[in-house]
């Protein structure tokens, strides 16, 4: 569910990953990639999220820990994803990789992976490149990506690991990953790694580099550029916060249960001003990796019977819902602290064909979807998925100790792209 370049302080361009002077903090660039059809590529991104969580069986070969139903990976073929520069090496290659705070593990294609990224690691011309050859295959509901466990150098946002562990990837079905990613970087906690690694920012906390226990994100709202690959993305700050991108203080609150996945419960929710109820199981997963938010389903029909003229999409779209293009569909939500609002523009992901809804007026894919009820075994599996629907809407930190999840309003921060450099303006008001 999700590499990204863009740069924040105050009103300042910055260039690509260049070191703030803040010691132990480093604000890194991140860019959003968006597909031109990306209505079209949602059903493979639901299937992908549902395998992601367990909400439906899978054939993984390795799942790390008892209380997940399959091994945590993202699907990038989606409409869109957020992903930052990472170079891994000795001398350094760079390689842009989903950041994705819903999967634990570093995968990257290797020049022995045939035609499976624009951009590969090239492990032989690493010196730091050491493989333990240990196989390992990672499959869900929209592919597979294999290779060997290995470990090298790796540099982001000026922070190094001198030896992480990662896949080294030799096989990735076809469409797996598009355009310029080469790979993922998960931000999740090691207890869900499928390589039974330390991540890359948990082996920063443990080393005591980061100035706070903590990284932070600010996710852009998708710009129509139709002639760019690239958009505006965001900042990821390692170790600290940007107060420029949000207005007043950081609301904290704890995570729910031991440290797995990013998880809160769902505590309150409205749509068009009615109050829905979130059900008796309201334990999600604070997820930048995938683009959408994921209910069960009754709590998803609810939802969606409170917008005049919505319906629930079938065939390959099951799951998904569409309404009218002309409605402007209103959701808050809260996880115990504040109550949130979403952007109306960021619960209308784009107008579908005649062919997929047999309503008169043209209907538009909504960005809540039915994940399912059948989930994995254990007291901490998610049956919500906070995406990046919701993620645009706040600044979001994520805190290793006390280990806890912060929001705050988000500022209309992005006003200019070229060349990724970047112009900001500031909060009106807290």
């Amino acid at each position: 569910m999700f590499s990204l370049p863009l740069i924040a302080a105050a009103l300042l361009p910055f260039a690509l990953a260049a070191p703030q002077p803040d010691a132990g903090v480093i604000h890194v660039p991140i860019v959003r990639r968006s597909q031109t059809n990306r209505v079209a590529n949602l059903p493979k991104a639901v299937e992908a999220l549902r395998t992601k969580y367990g909400f439906r069986p899978t054939s993984a070969t390795y799942s790390k820990r008892a209380n997940t139903a399959a091994v945590p990976i993202t699907d990038e073929d989606n409409d869109s994803s957020y992903s930052g520069v990472v170079s891994i090496g000795t001398p350094a290659q760079n390689f842009d990789l989903v950041l994705d705070t819903g999967s634990s593990d570093l995968w990257v294609a290797t020049s022995s992976c045939s035609a499976c990224a624009s951009y590969e690691f090239t492990t032989s011309k690493s010196s730091t490149f050491q493989s333990s050859g240990t196989p390992l295959e990672i499959n869900y509901g929209s592919g597979s990506v294999k290779g060997s466990v290995a470990e090298d150098t790796v540099t982001f946002g000026g922070f190094t690991i001198t030896q992480q562990e990662l896949l080294a990837v030799s096989s990735i079905t076809s469409g797996l990953i598009t355009g310029e990613l080469s790979g993922i970087m998960g931000l999740g906690f090691n207890t869900i790694s499928a390589l039974n690694a330390t991540p890359f920012w948990q082996a920063l906390y443990n080393a005591n580099q980061l100035s706070e226990p903590l990284f932070s994100f600010y996710l852009a709202r998708y710009i129509d550029q139709s002639t760019m690959s690239a958009a505006p993305g965001g900042v990821l700050t390692l170790g600290g916060t940007n107060s420029s991108l949000y207005q007043g203080s950081i609301e904290y609150l704890d995570l729910t249960g031991p440290a797995s996945y990013w998880l809160l419960n769902v505590n309150s929710l409205s749509v068009q001003g009615n109050t829905v109820s979130v059900g008796s199981s309201s334990l999600a997963a604070i997820d930048t990796g995938t683009t959408l938010i994921a209910a069960p389903s009754t709590v998803a029909a609810d939802i969606w019977a409170q917008v005049p003229g919505s319906e629930a999409l079938t065939g390959e779209y099951a799951g998904l819902y569409a309404f009218p293009c002309t409605t402007d569909v209103t959701v808050t939500i809260s996880f115990g602290g504040s109550t949130w609002t979403i952007n109306p523009a960021d619960m209308n992901l784009g107008s579908i064909s005649s062919t997929t809804s047999a309503a008169a007026t043209q209907m538009c894919a909504g960005g809540i979807f039915d994940i399912g009820t059948s989930v994995g075994s254990g007291s901490n599996v998610p049956t919500w998925i906070i995406g990046d629907t919701f993620l645009k809407n706040v600044y979001s930190v994520f805190r290793a100790n006390p280990a806890a999840i912060g929001f705050r309003t988000a500022c209309e921060w992005l006003e200019h792209y070229s060349n990724r450099h970047f112009k900001s303006k500031p909060c009106e008001g807290d």
